[in-house]
């Protein structure tokens, strides 16, 4: 497998990550019902279960009483595939857009005093916020295996460039530029 090819990989399954984890805020109260209904139905930890059937019952009263506060939830669902899109970059050309790997990386980051600030204010239990900050702890994993990949693409040397039309009318001195691709 070429470097490329496994650039390409690895931003993909952190694209999925990604969009899965966005658009699993659209349905929300489903979700935290199906997920209460399994915590009655196996042995689980007494605090999660209290947690969770407290979760889907703010989230099912306020779905109920102010649907509008779920547009929120959306614009986050939003968020995430927008970002996702941002990887075509890195998709097409990584070392050009290795910028795009190192600001997800810094976002991963940020994740951790986010959740050790927000979770308190918002009365959350402490190990939530552990889930919480583990979204930038295994997010980063790919994006470092990425960013590792693109350094030995950029020092490795060049690979020849298929002609085309364009190709050989571009002076070899603006080859990669925004001008010759």
């Amino acid at each position: 497998m070429s470097t490329v090819s496994r650039i390409r990989a690895w931003l993909l399954v952190f694209v999925v990550g990604l969009i899965i984890s966005g658009v699993t805020a659209f349905p929300l109260v489903a979700e935290t019902r199906m997920v209460a209904d399994l915590l009655h139905a196996v042995p689980a930890p007494a605090a999660l279960v209290a947690w969770i059937d407290r979760v889907h019952e703010g989230l099912a009263a306020t779905g109920r009483d102010y649907p509008f506060i779920a547009y929120g939830t959306d614009w986050l669902a939003f968020a995430h595939v927008v970002i996702a899109i941002a990887f075509w970059g890195p998709w097409r050309d990584p070392v050009r857009n290795v910028w795009v790997v190192e600001w997800a990386m810094i976002c991963c980051v940020a994740i951790v005093p986010l959740a050790l600030i927000a979770a308190p204010i918002r009365h959350l239990p402490w190990w939530w916020e552990l889930i919480d900050m583990s979204f930038g702890v295994v997010g980063i994993v790919p994006l470092l295996i990425v960013r590792r990949l693109i350094r030995r693409l950029a020092e490795a040397p060049a690979e020849p460039r298929p002609a085309t039309s364009l190709a050989r009318r571009v002076p070899d001195d603006m080859a990669g530029s925004a001008y010759g691709g």
